[in-house]
């Protein structure tokens, strides 16, 4: 699929959050809906073309995704990237699930990967790939009772936030707006003490830091925990620290990150001795910090550790645990993610792979997105599942519920340490059927 007129933006240049990006995969995040209450036969026949036209409109108002990574190579061996807006295109499929219906994705208590990896384009593709595949991907798979919106980004491009704003203008543009209501900037906030372009070795290495795909199998569970039970989580949290600081979020996180640990210890195969250093890895925006236009369009966020040991986490409890990671956030000033770019830029490597390590955890989206704000016309979605890309033991999802009442957890990791989880009576006093 082409944009259809004349690109304003030819070139953009990426900031180190971008081309940190380079060896991870795509974000993947897919949309449920339920078939609106008009015939499914005229229904059917106008949903795949009026999601495409009005694809092709949106994508006027965001050049970058209509083209592809561009690379330069010099004489010293090494290269440099950028984003060459050429309206290459980006991929648009419809496809047809006989037989599955919108209760097939939501009633089973693992995600059906089988079912839902099939809903999205372009799996298991690393973002460097981005020289020559679209940067962009959009399935629209018919079910029996209903369609899902899959779609696939190319992380060098955009961040969760950015992922979502597209999302919300496409939806907006579907709904029958001629205009969106937040233009995005392209121009990348890159501070003067870094000197560009910054370059890498010739042939890039093409890897994926989290490991094999097909190693070991993982699931993923979804968790709904209701508003009233995060404040809880919250008050408990904070008078087990003596303080007033700990944020919803955070004690919701800490939670959730002392089951999966407790889940882990229970499994043979999965076990860290309990005064092994562990780490939490959280996203840190910075579109509020530096400050960053709202609508900058790219990466502006950064991850931020929080080690301790196994044994303290589990040992000492929510409050602790809770106040560890508020403390790490509080040190996030608007100096620290200038820093953390600079020192990047000094030495650019790509992130370790995590793979099966059993003491990392990451958290990766937010319950800000406005992800049930997507209406094409039909309805809001039901719900948000993600695929493939990037999927590792230990990751952690955080999505609004469709509700909007509290937060969905997604976890990642074996049916062992998922299993623990479900059966561990202080983690599912919390969580919201």
């Amino acid at each position: 699929m082409h944009r259809s007129s004349t690109a304003a933006v030819l070139k953009m240049e990426l900031a180190p959050w971008d081309l940190y990006c380079l060896s991870i995969c795509y974000i993947q995040e897919g949309l449920v809906f339920c078939n609106p209450r008009i015939s499914d036969e005229e229904f059917k026949k106008t949903l795949v073309n009026h999601l495409k036209t009005s694809l092709s409109r949106t994508l006027d108002f965001f050049p970058p995704l209509a083209g592809r990574l561009g690379a330069t190579e010099s004489d010293d061996g090494t290269s440099s990237f950028f984003v060459d807006c050429n309206n290459a295109g980006a991929e648009f499929t419809q496809a047809i699930a006989p037989g599955v219906s919108v209760s097939d994705i939501l009633d089973p208590i693992y995600v059906p990967e089988n079912i839902v990896s099939s809903f999205f384009p372009m799996n298991k593709i690393c973002n460097v790939e981005g020289v020559s595949k679209p940067l962009l991907g959009v399935q629209v798979t018919e079910l029996e009772d209903g369609f899902f919106v899959g779609c696939s980004a190319n992380h060098v491009v955009v961040d969760g936030y950015s992922f979502w704003h597209f999302l919300n203008s496409w939806s907006e543009i579907s709904r029958g707006s001629e205009t969106i209501s937040k233009v995005p900037v392209f121009q990348r906030w890159i501070p003067e003490s870094i000197k560009l372009p910054i370059r890498f070795p010739t042939p890039f290495e093409r890897r994926n830091m989290f490991g094999d795909f097909d190693s070991a199998p993982l699931l993923q569970r979804v968790f709904h925990f209701s508003k009233q039970n995060i404040a809880k989580l919250k008050s408990r949290a904070n008078s087990e620290a003596g303080t007033e600081k700990i944020s919803s979020l955070q004690s919701l996180l800490a939670h959730v990150w002392r089951s999966l640990l407790r889940g882990r210890r229970s499994s043979s195969t999965n076990r860290n001795p309990e005064n092994q250093e562990i780490y939490f890895y959280m996203p840190i925006g910075t579109r509020d910090r530096i400050p960053l236009q709202n609508s900058y369009f790219g990466n502006a966020i950064y991850a931020a550790k929080v080690a301790a040991t196994e044994d303290d986490i589990l040992h000492r409890g929510l409050g602790y645990t809770a106040m560890k990671l508020h403390g790490v956030v509080a040190q996030q000033t608007m100096e620290q993610p200038i820093k953390t770019m600079e020192h990047w830029a000094a030495n650019p490597t790509m992130p370790p792979s995590v793979g099966r390590n059993s003491n990392v955890c990451i958290v990766s989206s937010s319950p800000r997105f406005d992800v049930y704000g997507n209406n094409f016309g039909w309805g809001k979605p039901i719900a948000a599942r993600s695929g493939v890309g990037s999927k590792f033991d230990g990751r952690i999802k955080v999505h609004a519920a469709a509700d909007s009442d509290g937060i969905n957890v997604t976890a990642y990791s074996t049916k062992e340490s998922l299993e623990a989880m479900a059966n561990d009576a202080e983690f599912m006093e919390a969580v919201t059927f």
